[in-house]
């Protein structure tokens, strides 16, 4: 059992809610949430920190009598109280930290520690156990040598992948035949799937293989027409086209959303506009929608299979 706290800006409540429930397969809720799911701490953009339950208890006293048991083998540790659904001072979560490390048998050390370990109550029980902090690999990626000035933020990039792809990361074929300068190629990569990249404009494709060698990932991207395309992946992810002072037409539109139904078996479509009749024209069945806003900016998010 695993125990995840995340956190989001107020405009991607609903990408993060719809994000985390595909990766841990259920609803979250308050900030942290409990799981079977054994997902990387890196995995999502929006957690911060996960817990591997060891130790369970009704109440923070019965814990404490557990806490012994825990083999520390010589090593130096440091407990970090995540705040559960009681939202708690600064100091009653001190005090919490040193009456735990207090009934640990080995040395606490605050800056350096060789094992990490995370207190937290939710549901009216106690939980103990090794801790994970996220290492936000993806604010790394903010600093691309080429950019787009509306490319994808980095972090809804990243959770936008894993839309696409669910739990899983092995055996799972990608593709984003839209890739610009290879924001979804350099999400995706980091996270070890498999993904190939298409664009129809050559300066991005330089672009996306510039980017992709500054971070140490290999070129998968090629020059070319997603709507010639071949291959089969089990899932696409289609950033359509857009320009600000003007409007893709519809005839493109379809084009893109068929050619991305007949090499994909799922999809997640971002969009300036809702584009459910296309998509429904193209084969797809919506699975479900969310929007990620930017000021008046709102891209819309829809997951289809």
């Amino acid at each position: 059992m695993f125990i995840y706290s995340y956190t989001h800006h107020e405009n991607e409540a609903a990408l993060c809610e719809q994000e985390l429930q595909a990766l841990l397969g259920q609803p979250v809720r308050c900030g942290i949430t409990r799981s079977a799911a054994d997902i990387h701490v890196d995995r999502s953009p929006f957690v911060k920190r996960r817990i591997t339950v060891q130790l369970e208890a009704e109440s923070m006293e019965e814990l404490t009598a557990l806490l012994p048991s825990i083999a520390l083998e010589g090593s130096t540790f440091k407990v970090l109280y995540t705040q559960g659904e009681e939202k708690l001072a600064y100091e009653e979560q001190r005090q919490l930290e040193r009456a735990a490390g207090a009934a640990l048998r080995g040395t606490a050390d605050m800056r350096k520690p060789e094992r990490l370990f995370g207190l937290t109550s939710l549901d009216g029980r106690w939980y103990f156990g090794p801790c994970e902090e996220s290492g936000a690999v993806w604010l790394k990626h903010r600093n691309k040598p080429q950019n787009y000035s509306t490319a994808l933020p980095t972090r809804a990039a990243r959770a936008i992948v894993n839309l696409a792809a669910g739990s899983e990361t092995e055996g799972i074929r990608l593709i984003d035949p839209c890739c610009g300068m290879g924001t979804v190629l350099i999400e995706a990569m980091s996270m070890g799937f498999d993904i190939e990249g298409i664009d129809l404009n050559p300066l991005a494709v330089r672009g996306a293989r510039v980017n992709l060698a500054h971070f140490g990932y290999p070129d998968r991207v090629k020059l070319g027409d997603m709507r010639r395309a071949e291959g089969a992946y089990d899932a696409a992810i289609v950033d359509m086209p857009y320009n600000l002072c003007s409007v893709l037409p519809e005839e493109e539109e379809r084009a893109i959303l068929s050619s991305a139904r007949r090499i994909a078996k799922r999809a997640v479509i971002i969009t300036t506009s809702r584009l459910e009749r296309q998509l429904t024209h193209a084969g797809w069945r919506i699975a479900e929608c969310t929007t990620l806003r930017k000021a008046s900016f709102t891209r819309y998010i829809t997951v289809v299979e």
